[in-house]
C-alpha cells in the first residue's frame, strides 16, 4: 500500500519532528483534526499516547469556551474562566509536540487513494489517513444592538456556565424552545427574578411549560420582541417591544441569556458526510460518521448536551475508535 518512504503506513510516525509543531505538508498523517476546541484537543492527547501522526487545524483554540466567563462544572476545578480552562488544556497539548494550524480553514475533504486530502483557504493541502471533525458550534445571536457589546457583561449564551454568577439577581432568558425554558427553569432557582421573552408562542414541551410556571419568580412575555441591550460598562437592561401594540419599554435586569439555539459548523462537509435537519453530523455510538475513515466529536455532532467535559470525552472515543480503524487498515 506504500506511496513511496514518506506515505508508508508503517513507518509513518517517524517522519514526527519532535523539536517542531509546524505541519508537515510533504508527509501523509494517521490523523488530522479539524477544530481547536476541548474535543479536538483531547483527541490529539489520545492520538499521541497511541502513538499516532496528528495535527489539528483550528483558528480559535478553545472554540467557544474561550467566551465563557465561568466553568464550575469540569471534574477537576472548583473555578476556573473559560480561557483559564482552556490555558490548561493547551499547556497539555503543548508538551506533546502537536502542530496546531492556526491561519487556514479546511474548505473542502477529497477521498484519496490513500485516506484523504484536505483542502485548506490558502490553497495548499494536508494529506491524512483519518480526519477527526470537531469544529464544534456557534450560538445563534439575536442581532440586536448593543448584544455583542456587552457579551461577558451581561449577555450570555449558557445558562449552565454562567448562571450561578447572577445568583439573586435579575435576568432575561430570550427564547421559547426546550432548551430556553430549561434554562429558565434553572436560573428561577437562583436568580431574584427571571422573565422570559419570545416573539412568538412558546415551542417547549408542555410538561417543561408547566414545570416553568410552579416558579413565582418567574413572568412569560410572548409576542415581544428584543429591541436593544444597554448599560455602562455592565448591562443593566434591555427594550423590549409588544407586537401586539407596538409599545416599547425599558425592562431593568441584570442578565440576558440568549437560548435560541446553536448553529453547528458543518457547512464546508455537507456534500461530504451526512447531516440532520438541524445541520449536525449524524455519528454512532463510536463516532463513525457515513464515510469510513471521517469521525466527528463534540457540538457539531448530533450527541445531546452541549457540554465541555462531554466533548471532551466524545473526542478521546473518537480517536481511540479511528486508532482501531487504523490498525485494522495497516493489517491489510
Amino acid at each position: 500500500m506504500a506511496m513511496g518512504n514518506q506515505f508508508n503506513l508503517e513507518q509513518g510516525t517517524q517522519y514526527t519532528n519532535k523539536k517542531s509543531v509546524d505541519f508537515q505538508k510533504s508527509i501523509l498523517y494517521d490523523m488530522i483534526i479539524v477544530g481547536s476546541g476541548p474535543a479536538g484537543l483531547n483527541a490529539a492527547l489520545y492520538a499521541k499516547r497511541k502513538g499516532m501522526q496528528v495535527g489539528i487545524i483550528g483558528r480559535k483554540v478553545g472554540g467557544q469556551v474561550i467566551d465563557t466567563t465561568s466553568v464550575e462544572n469540569y471534574l477537576g476545578f472548583e473555578f476556573k474562566t473559560g480561557s483559564d480552562l482552556i490555558l490548561e488544556f493547551n499547556k497539555h497539548v503543548g508538551t506533546l509536540n502537536v502542530p496546531i494550524l492556526r491561519d487556514a480553514d479546511v474548505v473542502s475533504i477529497i477521498k484519496a487513494d490513500m485516506g484523504f486530502d484536505l483542502v485548506l483557504s490558502t490553497g495548499e493541502t494536508l494529506k491524512a489517513l483519518t480526519v477527526l471533525l470537531a469544529t464544534g458550534s456557534k450560538p445563534r445571536h439575536l442581532g440586536v444592538k448593543g448584544e455583542d457589546d456587552f457579551l461577558g457583561k451581561g449577555v450570555a449564551y449558557c445558562a449552565i456556565c454562567d448562571g450561578p454568577l447572577f445568583e439573586g439577581l435579575d435576568v432575561v432568558v430570550a427564547g421559547g424552545g426546550n432548551s430556553a425554558i430549561e434554562a429558565a427553569i434553572d436560573l428561577a432557582k437562583i436568580a431574584n427574578t427571571v422573565t422570559v421573552v419570545h416573539r412568538s408562542s412558546l415551542r417547549a414541551d408542555q410538561i417543561v411549560i408547566d414545570k416553568l410556571h410552579t416558579f413565582k419568580n418567574v413572568t412569560v412575555l410572548l409576542e415581544t420582541d428584543i429591541l436593544e441591550v444597554k448599560g455602562q460598562g455592565l448591562m443593566s437592561g434591555i427594550t423590549i417591544k409588544d407586537k401586539k401594540t407596538d409599545n416599547e419599554r425599558f425592562l431593568e435586569v441584570n442578565g440576558l441569556f440568549v437560548e435560541i439555539g446553536y448553529l453547528p459548523n458543518s457547512d464546508f462537509v455537507k456534500d461530504t458526510v451526512h447531516l440532520n435537519s438541524r445541520g449536525e453530523i449524524i455519528i454512532n455510538a463510536l463516532n463513525e460518521t457515513s464515510v469510513p475513515g471521517i469521525f466527528a466529536a463534540g457540538d457539531v455532532t448530533d450527541v445531546p448536551y452541549k457540554q465541555i467535559i462531554i466533548s471532551a470525552g466524545e473526542g478521546a472515543k473518537a480517536t481511540l475508535t479511528a486508532n482501531d480503524y487504523l490498525n485494522r487498515l495497516k493489517s491489510f
